[in-house]
């Protein structure tokens, strides 16, 4: 049996999906949770050794599904992790493939492909689209994770000072990482600098 963690914030999908799943003899969805962070938490704090493969959206409220597999990776839970997704852009595979994550799948694939994902994952394969793979290494991600954070938050339209709260920064070093981030996109200001960020996967 294959035990499933299953993250995803949109309520039907994931009731969606945890139906699909439990319908195959030797799949069962053990957990379900609508934010990153509800996921890792399960799994750091309660059955993290009972889940095989975790199944993730990318945005999601707290935490996204790209910092969940680099938690999980970075903490060496023995789960493999796939994400599941409306994005095809390089620069989330990218990451995702940074994260140590072993399957990247688009939500408007046909269920027998995710299904035979999670099997051929389990079994130790991946199951990445040969052109996403190839044009995630195109164009590298220009942002450091510091100023991918303050970015992210200033893109929500926070303050400089309420992103320095935030990340327990002064506002001076949270100016240099915006300042920086606009820089390395040929951004005008800090808004533009989070559109191109967001428009390739960086953010």
């Amino acid at each position: 049996m294959i035990n499933i963690l299953l993250a995803e914030d949109q309520t039907m999908l994931r009731n969606a999906l945890a139906t699909i799943l439990d319908l195959e003899d030797n799949l069962q969805v053990v957990h379900s949770c609508a934010t990153g962070k509800l996921a890792f938490d399960y799994m750091q704090y309660q059955h993290g050794q009972q889940v095989d493969i975790v199944l993730s959206d990318i945005e999601m409220p707290d935490m996204t599904g790209l910092e969940l597999a680099q938690h999980l990776f970075e903490a060496k839970m023995s789960c493999k992790t796939i994400i599941l997704t409306t994005f095809a852009r390089s620069g989330y595979l990218r990451r995702a493939m940074d994260s140590g994550v072993k399957g990247y799948l688009l939500k408007d694939s046909p269920s027998h492909e995710l299904i035979a994902a999670i099997q051929k994952v389990h079994q130790g394969g991946s199951a990445i689209a040969p052109e996403l793979m190839v044009e995630s290494w195109m164009e590298k991600d220009p942002l450091s994770d510091k100023e991918r954070r303050a970015l992210r938050l200033a893109k929500d339209g926070l303050s400089t000072e309420d992103i320095a709260s935030k990340l327990f920064l002064s506002p001076g070093t949270v100016r240099n990482y915006l300042s920086s981030a606009c820089s390395k996109l040929d951004a005008k200001n800090r808004i533009e600098a989070a559109r191109i960020a967001h428009q390739n996967g960086w953010l």
